[in-house]
């Protein structure tokens, strides 16, 4: 009769196991309801597939740090620039929506200089420099969607 009762807990783990992988992946709505599905630009990322693939294009000079696609956040690792190995630049984008807008995208970079020691200290990022890099992104974005429309 031990024999009996171990096959029988070991097919209800086995059972109960694979039901929640099923709902883990979303392959049946247990929940009464099933997700909303996304556009076909949308499909894979949580944010406008268009302002991402725009950002990795744009920034692909700098060093990628880490990129969440579902929380539309990509972080750059710091950047010299051979002409100016004083001085080195970090970003970071923010996706804040699915819909391609301006408002949809924040640009935030950080600057540091070199001082005579060699120690790196904190500078102040020229005014428009976010601005250039989000009106780049969106440019490139924009220029994606077009191309995929045709």
């Amino acid at each position: 009769m031990g024999s009996v009762r171990g096959k029988t807990v070991l097919a209800t783990t086995l059972v109960v196991t694979g039901g929640l992988l099923l709902s883990a992946c979303g392959g049946l709505p247990f929940s009464g309801g099933s997700a909303p599905r996304a556009t076909t630009a949308q499909q894979g990322i949580g944010v406008n597939a268009y302002l991402w693939r725009a950002t990795l294009d744009t920034l692909s000079f700098m060093p990628l740090l880490t990129a969440d696609p579902w929380g539309g956040v990509v972080n750059y690792d710091w950047y010299v620039n051979p002409q100016t190995p004083n001085e080195r630049f970090k970003a970071t984008v923010f996706i804040l929506d699915t819909r391609l807008r301006a408002d949809a995208l924040n640009v935030t970079v950080t600057k540091e200089v070199r001082t005579a020691g060699g120690d790196w200290t904190a500078s102040a990022v020229a005014a428009q420099t976010e601005a250039d890099l989000e009106n780049a992104i969106l440019t490139k974005a924009r220029q994606l969607n077009l191309s995929n429309a045709g």
